[in-house]
């Protein structure tokens, strides 16, 4: 049995990691900026403690960890994943919409991280699973701020696991694909406030198409919740790991693109340094 710390625990795939963690017999200190949400949808249980949780506010980050430690005295898997996206071009993202998500999908993250890791040196174990997106590794067009973000998440989940990893403490960046969640919903999801039209064909079009496909997405949320806790009872877990086939596509395409840029160019990359 272990404890679970979740944020972002009240609805979509968070919520379903906690509804899986349960069943497979966890303690879960479930985060969410309403705990009251938790605690209707699961019901009471010694195993679950909801608590309020705004990752921005570090205040009540400091006071979720402080709880779950009085609760449950240990923490040993920690999953960030509460976030939310803003649609649009690059040119169209404003200051403040690109602010309001770097403020959750990054800071929050590496604010609650921050938190939770003085327990886990102290136990010198624990698992860290950041939940990120395959847009986080392969861009597209509508969420190039977005998938900064999750590009961020990348960057602190690879350092975070070669500074950690010799204290017992795994990390682990999630890349999903589409699931079939609330995240295409008005919750997660909201769009730029401004409009160019010359983005039309682009920003525009993927936008359009987001925003038709909620209800059709291929992914199954109760089976990546499994997965990840599979994940968590790996020896060696990966640094990364894609979930669905549309998010493995991806990657094999990007990985792709990489390596036939690297090949192409290499000889003007390699062109830069003083002769020997």
């Amino acid at each position: 049995m272990s404890v679970w710390f979740i944020t972002g625990a009240s609805r979509g795939l968070g919520a379903q990691i906690v509804r899986e963690a349960l069943a497979a017999g966890h303690q879960v200190v479930a985060g969410a900026r309403n705990p009251q949400h938790v605690a209707e949808q699961f019901g009471p249980s010694d195993a679950l403690l909801p608590v309020a949780l705004d990752v921005t506010d570090p205040g009540q980050v400091a006071a979720a960890v402080k709880r779950a430690r009085e609760g449950f005295e240990r923490i040993d898997v920690l999953v960030n994943n509460a976030g939310f996206s803003v649609l649009g071009a690059v040119e169209e993202i404003s200051d403040a919409e690109a602010l309001a998500m770097f403020e959750v999908n990054v800071f929050g993250v590496h604010r609650v991280t921050r938190a939770v890791l003085p327990t886990m040196r102290e136990q010198r174990s624990g698992r860290i699973i950041n939940i990120g997106s395959v847009g986080g590794f392969a861009a597209v067009a509508s969420s190039g701020l977005y998938g900064a973000t999750k590009f961020a998440l990348e960057a602190i989940s690879e350092a975070l696991d070669l500074e950690a990893r010799d204290l017992g403490i795994y990390t682990t960046v999630i890349e999903p694909g589409a699931f079939r969640t609330d995240f295409l919903t008005p919750q997660s999801m909201r769009l730029a406030a401004t409009v160019i039209d010359d983005y039309a064909a682009t920003a525009g079009a993927a936008r359009t198409a987001f925003s038709t496909a909620n209800g059709q997405q291929p992914g199954d949320p109760a089976k990546a919740a499994r997965a990840i806790l599979t994940l968590t009872d790996l020896e060696d877990p990966p640094i990364r790991l894609q979930l669905g086939s549309d998010s493995i596509a991806r990657v094999q395409g990007k990985l792709a693109r990489v390596a036939d840029d690297l090949a192409r160019w290499r000889h003007l990359g390699e062109a830069t340094n003083f002769e020997a």
